[in-house]
C-alpha cells in the first residue's frame, strides 16, 4: 500500500500549475442504488494507507467515530465514513487512510483504495447542491473520470468539524478582539462552507467588512471587477479592499494560481495576500511563499488567523509604520 504514496518533493512541483493529485477510494457498493461511491482526497493530506488496526472504544464520541488507535505513540480518532455520509453499504470497510490536516490527524475507514489521479483543477467543479446535501454536506467538489464515474472530493474541514470540534462554540472566538484598524475590507476565497463560516465569524469579531468567493476562478473574476471599478473611479484598488485571504485547494482555480495572478497584476500592489489552508506542513507553507503569498496561516485557529491579518495590515499601512517609527 506504500506504493500509493509518492515523494513530497515530486508532488510539490504541482504548485502553481493548477493541478492536484487525488487519492481515490471507495466506500463500497450502495445497497439501495447498487452504485459504487468513489471519493477523492488530496494526496498532500494522506500520511499512509493501512489495514484497519484494532480500535479502542472511547466514551462520548460522535456516532461516526468508531474509537481511537495509537499510531507511533499518537492517539488518533477513527472515522467510519460510511456512517458519516449516512450510506447503507453491502461491503464493510477494510482499509484505513491516515490523514493529517489542520494540524490534526484522523483515520478514515473505507472499503478500498484505488489509485492516485493527477488532474487539472479546472476539471474539478462545484457539486450540485442536491448531491452535497445527500452526502451530509461532505462533498465540496466533483470531477468525472474517463470511464464516466463521478469522483466526489471530500470537504475534510466538514468531517473534522463534525467529529472532533464544534465550530459554533463561542470559545473558539473568545480571544479574537476588535481591530484598531477601522474601515478594513477583506476579500476571501474558500470552497468549504464550514471554513467560510469560520472566516466570516473571525472577520465579524474583528469588525472588518468582507467579500467572498467560493473558488479561485470566481475570486479572480470578482477581483478583476473590483480592479476595473477602481480604474473607473481613478482610485487604487487598495482603497476598495485592504487584504486578500485565499484557500489553496479550490475547484477550477487553486490558491497558488490565484495568488500568482494577483501578484502579476500591478493594480493589486500594496494588498497583502494570505494563504489559509488545511495543508499545514512546512513544505506547503514554503510553496505559498514561493508563489508570492505574503503569509501563510494553517486552518483553523481564529486567534492565530486574526493575529496574522493584523500583522499584515500593519505592515502595509504607511500611517501606522510612520507612527511606529516616530
Amino acid at each position: 500500500m506504500t506504493n500509493f504514496m509518492k515523494s513530497v518533493d515530486e508532488r510539490t512541483n504541482l504548485a502553481g500549475t493548477n493541478r492536484l493529485e487525488l487519492l481515490l477510494f471507495s466506500l463500497g457498493v450502495d445497497s439501495q442504488t447498487g452504485r459504487e461511491e468513489v471519493f477523492g482526497i488530496n494526496v498532500f493530506k494522506v500520511r499512509e494507507v493501512m489495514s484497519i488496526p484494532e480500535i479502542t472504544q472511547a466514551p462520548d464520541m460522535p456516532p461516526a467515530v468508531e474509537g481511537m488507535i495509537s499510531l507511533r505513540g499518537q492517539l488518533i480518532p477513527v472515522v467510519n465514513l460510511t456512517k458519516f455520509c449516512d450510506l447503507q453499504m453491502d461491503t464493510p470497510p477494510e482499509i484505513m487512510i491516515v490523514t493529517e490536516y489542520n494540524n490534526a490527524m484522523q483515520g478514515y475507514m473505507v472499503y478500498s483504495v484505488d489509485t492516485i489521479l493527477r488532474l487539472d483543477w479546472n476539471k474539478v467543479k462545484t457539486p450540485p447542491e442536491m448531491l452535497s446535501e445527500s452526502m451530509g454536506g461532505v462533498v465540496t467538489a466533483v470531477t468525472e473520470l474517463e470511464d464516466g464515474r463521478i469522483v466526489m472530493i471530500m470537504d475534510v474541514e466538514k468531517v473534522l468539524a463534525d467529529t472532533t470540534q464544534d465550530e459554533s462554540k463561542d470559545r473558539w472566538f473568545s480571544e479574537v478582539t476588535a481591530s484598531e484598524a477601522r474601515e478594513v475590507t477583506v476579500f476571501f476565497a474558500d470552497d468549504s462552507l464550514v471554513a467560510r463560516k469560520q472566516i466570516e465569524r473571525t472577520l465579524d469579531h474583528m469588525g472588518f467588512t468582507h467579500v467572498s468567493a467560493n473558488n479561485g476562478l470566481e475570486a479572480w473574476e470578482k477581483l478583476k471587477e473590483i480592479a476595473d471599478r477602481a480604474d473607473s473611479a481613478n482610485q487604487p484598488v487598495k482603497h476598495f479592499i485592504q487584504l486578500i485571504l485565499t484557500d489553496v485547494e479550490m475547484p477550477e482555480m487553486d490558491g497558488f494560481v490565484l495568488t500568482k495572478k494577483i501578484k502579476s497584476d500591478s493594480r493589486f500592489n500594496g494588498i497583502p495576500v494570505i494563504m489559509h489552508s488545511s495543508l499545514s506542513s512546512d513544505s506547503n507553507q514554503n510553496l505559498g511563499i514561493n508563489v508570492g503569498a505574503n503569509d501563510y496561516v494553517p486552518k483553523f485557529d481564529p486567534t492565530n488567523l486574526s493575529e496574522v491579518l493584523e500583522k499584515n495590515l500593519a505592515q502595509n499601512d504607511p500611517q501606522k509604520q510612520l507612527n511606529d517609527h516616530s
